[in-house]
């Protein structure tokens, strides 16, 4: 059975070089895909649904996730549009900012009938994000996806993700970002979009508000440098980033954390609010590990890390016989 489908875009982020902007590096990305080579690193069977151009960069998209052991066999290579292309700039601390050329992209043109064809007859959870609600038919197409998922009882994973450049206003992000958590069991939200859809900076005001509220039934809050919050109901506390980990590019990051995580929740075989405290904390602490490493090296599926790189990490710097409760 596969244990997990992500679906939404897949694109190319082309990341600059230098701060003069006029030399970058096509690194292949998008948030999902990040996502799913995630949690196929770290030991889930995933599948990826999405829709690129038929054209080089689908192509060299396609093979990126077979190298990366992920099923993209619902990969759609459409020739009527182009593969959706992310520009980033970097600042200083490796911090992004984004602009995209997606109008249309391809992922924003994947059919409802096509993700139905492509979804495995079994599954244990499915993952998207809002950018695929930023436009139609996509838009239709995922929210179909969720709600026949979550009517049969599977695992709904989101991350709001959010992108300003790509809504008409934050008020219909917003909107859109609410639409997913009321749908969601675990969810993976960075602060600054806690505070915009819970509004509270507060992570754990936050985390809280996302449950009682929203229904979310595990949620990780991720602080950047500073590391992840985490709630599930029953227990809740901070997890410190790993040390030693020069910071070069934070894109994919998230997602890398997302991705292990529910991999390795998937692995305990628990439902998300029953997990003990040893058990949430080390689990956060071992998706910590694979984001923080992962910023170490420019790109998204490119700087999923080694999993060997991701235990002694975590080893080194959580200790106290965590390994042993993943």
């Amino acid at each position: 059975m596969t244990d997990i489908v992500a679906i939404g875009e897949l694109l190319v982020d082309f990341t600059a070089e230098d701060k003069s902007g006029r030399l970058f590096s096509a690194n292949p990305g998008g948030a999902p895909a990040n996502f799913a080579a995630a949690a196929a690193a770290a030991g889930a069977d995933v599948a990826l649904i999405s829709k690129v151009g038929d054209d080089d960069f689908g192509r060299m998209l396609i093979k990126t996730l077979e190298d990366a052991g992920v099923d993209a066999s619902g990969v759609i290579r459409d020739p009527d549009v182009f593969t959706t292309l992310a520009f980033v700039s970097l600042d200083e601390t490796g911090d992004r900012s984004f602009s995209f050329a997606r109008k249309p992209g391809a992922d924003t043109r994947l059919c409802e009938t096509e993700v139905a064809a492509a979804l495995p007859a079994c599954f244990r959870a499915l993952h998207f994000g809002s950018l695929s609600f930023t436009d139609e038919p996509a838009r239709s197409a995922v929210k179909a996806a969720v709600e026949k998922a979550k009517a049969t009882g599977v695992l709904i994973s989101y991350d709001p993700n959010y992108r300003p450049p790509l809504w008409k206003d934050e008020a219909a992000a917003v909107e859109a970002m609410r639409w997913g958590l009321r749908r969601a069991d675990v969810v993976k939200v960075s602060g600054e979009e806690a505070a915009l859809i819970a509004g509270t900076e507060d992570p754990a005001a936050a985390a809280e508000r996302l449950r009682t509220e929203f229904g979310c039934r595990l949620v990780f809050v991720t602080l950047g440098a500073r590391g992840c919050y985490y709630d599930n109901g029953e227990y809740s506390g901070y997890v410190s980033a790993p040390e030693g980990v020069q910071t070069i590019d934070t894109t994919g990051a998230g997602d890398i954390f997302g991705g292990t995580a529910l991999a390795k929740l998937l692995s305990l075989d628990t439902p998300p609010e029953a997990l003990q405290g040893r058990q949430l904390r080390a689990l956060c602490a071992y998706a910590c590990a694979a984001a923080g490493l992962s910023t170490g090296a420019r790109g998204g599926i490119a700087s999923v890390p080694a999993q060997t790189q991701v235990k002694n990490i975590f080893l080194q710097t959580y200790g106290n016989g965590a390994d042993s409760v993943l």
